[in-house]
């Protein structure tokens, strides 16, 4: 597999168009919704970055449809993190690693929090851990790109506006690249 600034444009050329179970967006929609919630609350480059790419894994993934439809886990946070890995520094890998992590961390922490998901993150949920255990959550804090991936968490949540008119594929693509390339 290619890791490059220019096959990460190929992906979502190629894979951009792909919806999410029932989440009314496409996999390049949900990516620039991410993207802008960063940009406009101030985030660095390589946040703004890891919120374009946090779910990049699914499109390197050779799972069909959404796998949690049919009871599996994917792991798109270790997949994606581990290739941007190889091309970005951590500020941009970590908080797409920890993705997942932060979001059960938000469920233990903030019971609320469980009825802001969507069906397939509440499905996804159990089949990515579930609530944190004491140790985990410990674990989690105490990590120094914790607090980057719960915002990452936050803006993945609220990143699925099917309504939100996005600019044209070719003017988004060169957007993420141009971010890309800021940050390698």
């Amino acid at each position: 597999m290619q890791s490059s600034v220019a096959y990460l444009a190929d992906l979502y050329q190629e894979k951009g168009d792909l919806h999410y179970e029932g989440e009314g967006v496409t996999q390049l929609a949900h990516a620039w919704q991410c993207g802008q919630l960063a940009k406009a609350e101030g985030a660095s480059p390589q946040l703004q970055l890891a919120a374009w790419l946090h779910d990049i894994g699914h499109l390197l993934s050779k799972k069909e449809g959404t796998p949690t439809t049919y009871g599996h886990d994917d792991r798109h946070e270790h997949i994606g993190g581990n290739y941007l890995v190889n091309i970005f520094s951590e500020q941009v890998s970590q908080p797409v690693l920890m993705h997942v992590l932060a979001k059960r961390y938000l469920v233990t922490t903030y019971p609320d929090y469980r009825q802001s998901l969507s069906a397939d993150s509440i499905r996804s949920l159990e089949l990515q851990g579930g609530d944190m255990s004491e140790n985990e959550l410990s674990q989690f804090i105490e990590h120094p790109f914790a607090k980057d991936a719960v915002s990452l968490r936050r803006w993945d949540d609220i990143a699925k506006n099917p309504d939100l008119k996005m600019p044209l594929k070719a003017d988004v693509i060169a957007e993420l690249l141009k971010l890309a390339k800021e940050c390698q």
